[in-house]
């Protein structure tokens, strides 16, 4: 659960650093494509990757699909944001929930117990309850959300797949899975300096540096708990969401000053509820 919890605060902190970014009229591009130089300096200090590995032994399709998709998903997310506003993003994104938890079913063969229906049941009304907030902008766009809820919930299942994939460590899979990733974000950054006019700005790199850190924490300490819980993926996957939530909504209500209507507030207890459940269904 260690690994679990401190994945959670990662992730939630690179939210907050987005948001805060946004402040300073910072480059989200700029930023993700800084953010995995930071990431990948870490992963190869930190666990210095067998780089002969790099080799046909390694799940190349698995690395390149996550590769690709993840500063593209992020994208989508900023534009989300853009068109759809970020009530419905931030629910498009924590509803990605779904489709892991259905892999989980359908594609790991995980039988689920009395403790872990009854948690993923109160989950989902919980995530219902928390992201039921108003949203001004009406411009329907839904290909943006629903390219981030399925963009996140199929990137979930493939780290799952990197995670249980032991002819090569995870620490060495990480590091060419941000090597790609690096790639397909300077493309995007390049693209637009050459179509857009944008500009290289110093401050992207710092938010970047930031992001990279938490990232890389966030990623990796997400894979320990694959690993820690392999017989129960939906642990991990209800967990994460729905810890994000939790965590995400408390900040933004103490430092950021959102309001919780009382629906918000009872998602915020269903979400402990679900917790607790899915938990004891990993005792069982």
């Amino acid at each position: 659960m260690l690994f679990l919890i401190l994945s959670i605060l990662c992730s939630v902190i690179v939210g907050v650093i987005f948001k805060i970014s946004r402040k300073y009229n910072a480059n989200p591009s700029q930023i993700i494509s800084f953010n995995y130089i930071v990431a990948i300096a870490l992963c190869y200090f930190t666990f210095s990757p067998n780089l002969q590995e790099f080799d046909d032994k390694a799940p190349w399709n698995i690395y390149t699909a996550v590769g690709i998709l993840l500063p593209i998903v992020f994208l989508f997310l900023a534009f989300s944001i853009k068109y759809m506003g970020i009530a419905k993003t931030d629910a498009a994104q924590r509803l990605s929930l779904f489709i892991p938890i259905l892999a989980a079913w359908l594609l790991f063969n995980e039988a689920f117990n009395t403790y872990k229906t009854i948690g993923v049941v109160i989950g989902f009304t919980a995530l219902l309850f928390i992201l039921k907030k108003p949203s001004e902008n009406q411009e329907n766009k839904w290909i943006y959300p629903a390219a981030v809820l399925f963009g996140f919930g199929i990137i979930d299942i493939l780290f799952k797949k990197i995670a249980l994939y032991t002819v090569v460590p995870y620490t060495t899979s990480l590091f060419f899975v941000f090597i790609i990733s690096f790639a397909v974000s300077v493309l995007i950054v390049v693209y637009k300096i050459i179509a857009e006019k944008e500009r290289l700005a110093a401050k992207n790199l710092l938010f970047g540096a930031l992001v990279g850190i938490f990232n890389f924490s966030n990623i990796l300490f997400y894979l320990k708990a694959h690993k820690a819980f392999a017989e129960n993926p939906s642990t991990v996957f209800a967990g994460m969401n729905m810890g994000v939530i939790f965590l995400g909504t408390l900040i933004g209500a103490f430092f950021f000053k959102e309001k919780l209507s009382k629906i918000n507030v009872l998602g915020l207890f269903l979400a402990l509820i679900a917790v607790v459940f899915i938990f004891f269904s990993q005792l069982q």
